[in-house]
């Protein structure tokens, strides 16, 4: 299929928006209060202009929350792809966790939660997200790579709790959260550990986060 380049407008739109989306993703994950007149300052461009592309703040974090979904869906249906190819489920597992901690999608989940109301678009998402993830799973106790009592609804707790590694530059926060993310995985493959003290997070726990608590200004 041929890609048919943006026009000159078009393509200078698509570079403010990037630019917009970052600057937002820096800003509110730092402090999720802030104003969005922070996310202009930051991004270098007038309010107005931010304005028009996202009318409301909620808008912008319902955008943001909404493309890091669509990249954990990335990543998860590569991994899918990878035992399709008749990758080993440990392996294939392993790197999906690197990839997901390395892409920081997490910190969005943890930070924002609660922000925004969340559109059919986040919902059908997330029930993408619980299929892929489910399959996953699904290989690694059918090779029974991975200790009996390892539950899909500790992933997502997994995920947070490396994503909220912050102090350092780049490179060192990289490298920490690699750290401990290597930590837990020598937990989970262990297929013959005992077993884990409390029950793994049920549904209602985690449905609870994504209802909107405070107006976001």
């Amino acid at each position: 299929m041929t890609t048919v380049p943006l026009s000159g407008r078009r393509a200078q739109a698509a570079r403010n928006d990037a630019v917009i989306l970052d600057a937002a993703r820096d800003v509110f994950i730092a402090d999720p209060s802030a104003p969005i007149s922070a996310v202009a300052h930051k991004a270098g461009v007038g309010i107005s202009a931010l304005y028009r592309r996202y009318p409301s703040k909620e808008e912008l974090l319902a955008k943001l929350c909404l493309d890091g979904l669509l990249l954990y869906n990335e990543i998860a249906e590569e991994a899918n792809a990878a035992l399709d190819a008749g990758t080993d489920p440990a392996e294939a597992f392993g790197t999906f966790m690197v990839r997901v901690v390395d892409a920081d999608t997490h910190s969005l989940t943890q930070r924002l939660a609660g922000t925004f109301q969340p559109t059919e678009e986040h919902t059908r998402g997330a029930i993408r997200a619980g299929e892929l993830n489910q399959r996953l799973f699904d290989s690694l106790h059918a090779a029974h790579a991975v200790r009996p009592d390892f539950a899909l609804a500790d992933l997502g707790q997994i995920f947070e709790m490396i994503a909220a590694i912050r102090f350092g530059d780049d490179e060192r926060r990289g490298q920490l959260r690699r750290r401990y993310l290597a930590l837990v995985m020598a937990g989970i493959f262990q297929p013959d550990a005992g077993p884990l003290p409390g029950p793994a997070p049920y549904i209602g726990e985690f449905a609870g986060r994504w209802t909107k608590v405070t107006d976001a200004q």
